[in-house]
């Protein structure tokens, strides 16, 4: 007796199920791998220079923020025998923007201190023996690199601390680098938007029969003439016979532009705020128009504690300049407003 057929039945496919963290493949800070690299003749800072200085040029309310701080150290400070308004004018820039301020001692004959000049910080380096500062003269001469050697004893630093390494400040506002460069993306979309002609890209749909080719490629050519250059692009579709009712030959189909709107005010609007934050700047000392009918508070209270919590803890930090050469180099006075009547 013949056994009838059992029709095998497949295996239930088996279904993986993977838990993964969403942040595992996500780069991690590009300066956790950065070190102050020795090229042989001095140590490289952490970051460009350059770059920290086109961020002024950036970003309206980054550099906004940092003449800020620097107007109320200019307001306070005092002027000595040893430093000149001029010198601490520049040192202030420089310690604000990248992270460090050099003052070059000259001496008298017995040694004592006669006065200190402000050195540029994008030229001074920390040669590798440690034991001198580099200022850089010319570094893509005929002659090759060509700079001044100055003692180590005869500059002073004073640094905006990186817990990395010790050669060089690292200015605290580089978590906002992203946000001043995404505002000024946004503003240069913003003009590229209003500088050409047809704002927002559009998709011109035909689908007349009648356009001969020599019409149509007049056509294309007046298009291409008429787009700014770098806006948005424009599509041109060709479908002869594809409208159904055989209405409507030409169609101007705009793409984008409601949208287009809309984030340019969203994007300056939060990374302005993140520029803010990372200064730690009260919006109604940075020239701000309010948004609301409340207004941004009252500007006298704001620039008060402002200055306690902002511009006082710089200041002692030059003072740590007085204890390490024993003589009174910054002296500032007490922060003052001219409350209205």
């Amino acid at each position: 007796m013949k056994r009838a057929k059992q029709n095998k039945v497949a295996p239930a496919p088996t279904v993986d199920f993977e838990v993964f963290n969403i942040m595992d493949d996500a780069p991690a800070n590009v300066l956790d791998y950065l070190q102050c690299a020795d090229n042989g003749i001095y140590f490289e800072p952490l970051v460009s220079y350059e770059s920290l200085m086109q961020l002024t040029t950036t970003g309206v309310h980054h550099a906004s923020a940092l003449q800020a701080k620097a107007n109320i150290l200019k307001k306070t400070f005092e002027p000595s025998e040893y430093l000149s308004r001029k010198d601490f004018e520049l040192f202030v820039m420089n310690y604000l923007t990248l992270g460090d301020g050099y003052l070059q001692i000259t001496r008298n004959r017995l040694g004592g201190v006669l006065k200190l000049t402000s050195l540029l910080t994008m030229y001074t380096r920390m040669a590798s023996d440690m034991k001198h500062y580099l200022y850089i003269r010319n570094r893509f001469g005929l002659n090759g690199l060509q700079y001044d050697t100055i003692k180590i004893a005869d500059v002073v630093n004073v640094k905006q601390h990186d817990l990395r390494q010790q050669i060089y400040g690292l200015p605290e506002y580089l978590p906002a680098m992203h946000s001043i460069m995404l505002n000024n993306s946004a503003t240069r979309f913003r003009r590229r938007y209003y500088d050409n002609g047809s704002h927002a890209g559009f998709i011109l749909y035909c689908t007349d029969e009648k356009i001969n080719e020599d019409d149509w490629n007049v056509l294309k050519s007046n298009m291409r003439q008429s787009r700014g250059r770098g806006n948005f692009k424009n599509v041109m579709l060709r479908s002869p016979g594809g409208s159904p009712n055989g209405k409507d030959g030409i169609k101007l189909i705009p793409i984008s532009e409601v949208a287009a709107k809309d984030e340019f005010l969203n994007i300056k609007s939060v990374s302005a705020e993140d520029m803010l934050a990372a200064h730690r700047v009260p919006a109604i000392l940075m020239g701000i128009v309010p948004q609301n009918a409340g207004g941004l508070g009252d500007p006298i209270k704001a620039a008060k504690v402002f200055y306690e919590h902002e511009i006082a803890p710089i200041q002692e930090s030059f003072k740590s300049i007085n204890e390490q050469l024993g003589i009174e180099v910054f002296r500032f006075k007490d922060y003052q407003l001219d409350t209205p009547t």
